[in-house]
């Protein structure tokens, strides 16, 4: 049974993730700010954290970038919840699967484990992130071969949905590519739940 809360802006989400997840206080979670490392603008990591801290959870840092296999494996593994956060989705894809990230939380997350995909976090569970380049530069991912992403979901999530600055982008993608893909926009505000296969949007 698959478990996954995905957010545009986890920060503006929190109370949501309060009512889906009620049993965090002393629970370990797995932080991947990865997607962030080739970006400017980071302010939503530190925020990401604060928080997953609020709520009483622990958390655990894994830049994939850096860890060994072995730190990769351990942390997935052992921690209660799984939190990647927004950044570049390309970037972020490439490193998951040069790193074997990517199978590893596929399995953890089929098994039954929580997944917290906050923007590019919540694309890269989707099963293809191609359409995510309108919002994303590929440019910074050149060693990534396909965009078969972790298909932890079957929709496509768009995140920042009628927020500054992706505001146009975002409608873009929808304008572009709603009539081949099945997309789940969400705003700053709001979150997809997935349980027992079912996902509902709910607003904060």
């Amino acid at each position: 049974m698959k478990k996954l809360f995905l957010a545009s802006s986890f920060k503006d989400a929190a109370d949501i993730f309060e009512k889906f997840e009620k049993n965090t206080s002393g629970k370990t979670v797995t932080f991947i700010p990865t997607a962030s490392i080739v970006e400017k603008m980071v302010f939503y990591v530190n925020a990401g954290k604060k928080s997953l801290e609020k709520l009483g959870l622990i958390v655990d840092v894994l830049e994939i970038t850096t860890a060994t296999s072995d730190e990769i494996r351990t942390k997935l593994k052992s921690n209660d919840f799984i939190y990647v956060t927004g950044g570049n989705t390309f970037f972020l894809l490439q490193e998951l699967k040069r790193t074997g990230a990517d199978k590893i939380i596929i399995e953890e997350v089929t098994a039954g484990k929580l997944y917290i995909g906050e923007s590019a976090g919540a694309i890269v569970a989707s099963p293809n992130i191609e359409y995510a380049k309108e919002m994303d530069s590929v440019k910074k991912a050149p060693d990534l071969v396909s965009f078969d992403a972790l298909g932890l979901v079957d929709f496509y999530t768009v995140p920042h949905f009628t927020n500054a600055p992706f505001k146009k982008v975002a409608q873009r993608i929808v304008d572009n590519y709603s009539s081949d893909l099945n997309l789940s926009p969400i705003s700053n505000n709001e979150a997809i739940l997935v349980e027992n296969n079912l996902a509902k949007t709910e607003r904060s």
